[in-house]
This record gives C-alpha cells, sequence and structure tokens, in this order.
C-alpha cells in the first residue's frame, strides 16, 4: 500500500491507477487454487476463514501455507476432522506456530503470536441438549476470537424448562448483548428465549433429530416461523456464522 502510494504522489500513476492497484492487493490468489479476501475483516469486521471438509487436503495445506507467508491475522479452519489436523500439525511443524484446535467443534485456529484483546462485550451461548454442543462450541470460538466473552449454558432445553430460567436470568445480569442458541429436533428453545430478553437472539437449527426431524430442516423451520419477535435465524449447523453475525450486533454501536 505503501508502494502504490509513493507512486501516486510521484506521479507515477493517476488516482484511479492507484485505486486499481489497492483493489487488486485485497485479494491473494493461491497457484489457481483459491482467492482468498486478506481485506475482508477491514471491509467487513471479520476476516475470512477457510472451509475444509470439500477441499483436497493438498489443495487445503496450501491455502494455509500461503496464507500464513502473506498475513499477520490469526486463520480460521472450520468443520476440520481431528485427522486432517494431526496432518496440518506433522505438516508446519507443531513449534512453528501456535494452534488452538477445539475438537468438539472441529475448529481450527492459527495464530503467529498470542495477542491480548481487551473484552469488548459478552455474548450468551446455549444449547437444547449436549448433542448441541458442538455448533455452540464453533460459535464460542469465533465469539472469543473477535473479543467478546462468551457465556455459556449447555443442556437447557425445553424438555426440562426449569434448567433454562437461572441461567437466562445469571446472562442477564451479565449484560450479555446476544443470545446464541443451538437447538435440534423441534428448534423450540429459541423463541422461549426471546420470549425472555429484550437482546437479540440469533437461533441455529442443529441437525439432531430423527423421523421427521432428522437432519434439522424441521429446526430450521421452526425457528423462521417463530412467533416471538427478536430472532433471526442462521443455517443449519452455522455456528461459525451465528458468532459473526453476534461481532457484528456489538460492533454496530
Amino acid at each position: 500500500m505503501k508502494d502504490i502510494l509513493e507512486r501516486l504522489v510521484r506521479g507515477e500513476i493517476d488516482i484511479d491507477g492507484a485505486e486499481n492497484l489497492l483493489k487488486s492487493q485485497n485479494i491473494l490468489e493461491f497457484d489457481n487454487v483459491a482467492k482468498f479476501d486478506i481485506k475482508r475483516s477491514e471491509r467487513t469486521g471479520f476476516p475470512e476463514a477457510v472451509f475444509s471438509p470439500s477441499k483436497d487436503y493438498e489443495d487445503l495445506i496450501l491455502i494455509i501455507k500461503k496464507y500464513l507467508e502473506s498475513s499477520d491475522e490469526d486463520l480460521i479452519i472450520t468443520k476440520l476432522s481431528d485427522e486432517r489436523y494431526r496432518k496440518i500439525l506433522e505438516d508446519l511443524g507443531k513449534d512453528s506456530y501456535i494452534f488452538d484446535y477445539n475438537n468438539r467443534a472441529n475448529i481450527l485456529v492459527i495464530r503467529k503470536e498470542i495477542k491480548q484483546n481487551q473484552t469488548i462485550a459478552k455474548i450468551g451461548i446455549i444449547t437444547a441438549g449436549t448433542s448441541d454442543i458442538n455448533i455452540a462450541e464453533e460459535a464460542r470460538v469465533i465469539v472469543e476470537e473477535g473479543g467478546c466473552e462468551a457465556i455459556t449454558s449447555y443442556d437447557i432445553g425445553v424438555a426440562g424448562i426449569h434448567r433454562l430460567f437461572p441461567q437466562i436470568a445469571h446472562m442477564v445480569k451479565e449484560g450479555v448483548r446476544a443470545f446464541i442458541v443451538c437447538a435440534g429436533m423441534e428448534g423450540a428453545l429459541p423463541s422461549v428465549v426471546a420470549g425472555l430478553v429484550d437482546v437479540p437472539v440469533i437461533g441455529v437449527p442443529t441437525s439432531v433429530g430423527y423421523g421427521v426431524g432428522e437432519g434439522g430442516r424441521v429446526a430450521l423451520d421452526a425457528m423462521l416461523q417463530s412467533c416471538a419477535p427478536g430472532i433471526a435465524v442462521v443455517n443449519i449447523d452455522n455456528g461459525f456464522g451465528a458468532g459473526v453475525f453476534a461481532l457484528t450486533i456489538v460492533n454496530s454501536d
């Protein structure tokens, strides 16, 4: 960027040329495999992440290596199997970077250094059942990566609704700015929470269920159909999207 601006000052390029050069540097192209948006955090408030399941391992490790060579930002890799994580450790060298792998959420954060960030807000994250925890943990990693404190309470769904109220009261007392609510089966929990609180609720349908509820579509439809106002709904098993949306809410003030 400095080189482009110096060329502009010297009159070697005009304003339009400088603008085009700056735009072109926002995207890194890795050997015709991936075009990585390294300036996304400056534009949207959160960096791009790598979705791993659909990628060949050779392409995945190339993206990781090239990104780490080109950027000082943390790299987030989602839906990453433990087997692939161990292979990445082997290929990169476990002492070359800081690896933070959540094996429940299957999400990896690779850091070049530990950063001490001031907590900007608190986000509540709850699940209906223990089977939803992996998606909630994905959201928690993203929320914390974005500088927020996550207050979590798991397995407090409507099947034993008495468990819910003390946890919600605690989170409200702590001043959470948004709730992320993960639920499968009939997906009722976000509606209940939204009827109790005055901050945004982000519903995350999970693929937990059987029969008509198998795959999470019933939970998704139920959340979209909720009669409680103040709910936004992300896609099935999209803990990453829920975490980023919670950060967007917090950073919009």
